[in-house]
């Protein structure tokens, strides 16, 4: 058997009221001086306001745009070093968790961004010289408060390149679900879908990994029985507090991998810029269908863990009950992109461990299904 190397490592503080264990964790970390890594839009939130008022002598940087972009990162980095930090919090979405791990990757940390690409093996110039980083997410859908990569689309090749190494992870993730009770509807169901994605997808994916693919299998069911219950009431904490949980199980098991569904929405947030779990959701349906003949019992424990018949028509109406429109055509993208979209697509890494190989003529039949 090939061998293989299982890692669950992140210290997580859970539930409500975890926000306010802030100041006790910088401090047990020494950090004086925190650059609180934020965007435009959570900046004006009464969330941002608690989370600042926790720690008034934070730097605050919140030039992250949706899907995050290199220069957001060399930014973050320079008020870093400016203001003399010696720590990061980050507090938001997948967009402004993921920025922070790298501006803390480049604080300390020479070369260009680029040379971190985990297509190019850059996770082995990643060393464990990394400031002190607490993570609080606002959201409950990449897990990027547990994991141990940041997307970011990198500006020569406007590409979204994925930066991994385990050194990346979080000191600890402070996972507060009172931060997402008044989530708008259209980011809970897209963040959502995110997290059922990711651990449908990881449980799908090649390789050995029985402790991920319970995980997924857990992770994915709680999306299942919770997600309508938040659409139906989103002050209910019970709900949200499993939402929150299942999007950090997605990011735990997706260190087994990912698959086509991430190849395939990743060029349509960078060239379309839609919101990457809306994505997912539109995009899952025909890639399930894909994966049936390589995977056919995975798919059919799918289909029994979500009551039953065809996995990919259960989740077809699932999007429909979170409101999230099923086609592509439905969110502006224009049929003739298919074909560049599809070049991109076959150039990401995440297919690589799809249980069913891609070529670019099945990723760009796959946008057609989509379309």
């Amino acid at each position: 058997m090939t061998l293989s190397t299982f890692s669950f490592p992140t210290t997580i503080v859970f539930g409500a009221g975890a926000v306010d264990r802030l100041p006790d964790e910088l401090n047990k970390r020494g950090v004086r001086s925190p650059l609180l890594v934020t965007d435009a839009g959570i900046q004006r939130t009464a969330v941002f306001e608690r989370v600042h008022n926790l720690v008034p002598e934070a730097a605050v940087f919140s030039k992250v745009d949706p899907n995050p972009i290199e220069q957001n990162v060399l930014d973050g980095a320079a008020a870093y070093r400016e203001a003399g930090c010696d720590g990061v919090i980050a507090l938001g979405g997948g967009s402004p968790l993921d920025a922070a791990k790298a501006i803390r990757l480049m604080a300390t940390h020479s070369g260009r961004l680029a040379d971190y690409d985990d297509l190019l093996d850059g996770s082995d110039r990643i060393s464990s010289n990394l400031p002190p980083y607490i993570a609080i997410a606002t959201t409950s859908g990449t897990g990027s408060e547990v994991g141990r990569s940041a997307v970011i689309t990198i500006q020569a090749t406007n590409r979204k390149t994925v930066i991994f190494s385990p050194h990346l992870i979080p000191s600890v993730a402070l996972a507060d679900p009172e931060l997402t009770l008044d989530l708008p509807p259209h980011i809970t169901a897209g963040t959502g879908m995110d997290a059922f994605t990711h651990n449908v997808e990881a449980y799908l994916a090649k390789g050995y990994h029985p402790m991920c693919d319970a995980i997924a299998l857990a992770g994915a069911k709680l999306v299942w029985d919770n997600l309508q219950r938040v659409m139906e009431n989103p002050h209910d904490l019970e709900a949200r507090s499993n939402m929150m949980m299942a999007a950090m199980m997605g990011a735990v098991a997706f260190q087994k991998g990912l698959g086509a569904v991430h190849s395939l929405a990743h060029p349509l947030s960078t060239e379309c810029g839609m919101h990457h779990g809306t994505t997912n959701a539109i995009l899952l349906p025909a890639v399930l269908e894909y994966n049936k003949p390589a995977v056919p019992d995975r798919i059919q424990h799918l289909a029994t863990l979500f009551g039953g018949g065809d996995v990919a028509e259960r989740v077809r109406e699932l999007n429909q009950t979170v409101a999230i429109k099923p086609r592509l055509r439905d969110w502006g993208v224009a049929e003739s992109m298919l074909p560049a979209l599809a070049d991109k697509a076959v150039q990401d890494g995440c297919h690589q461990l799809n249980p069913r190989p891609c070529t670019r003529e099945d990723l760009l039949n796959l946008y057609r299904q989509s379309y």
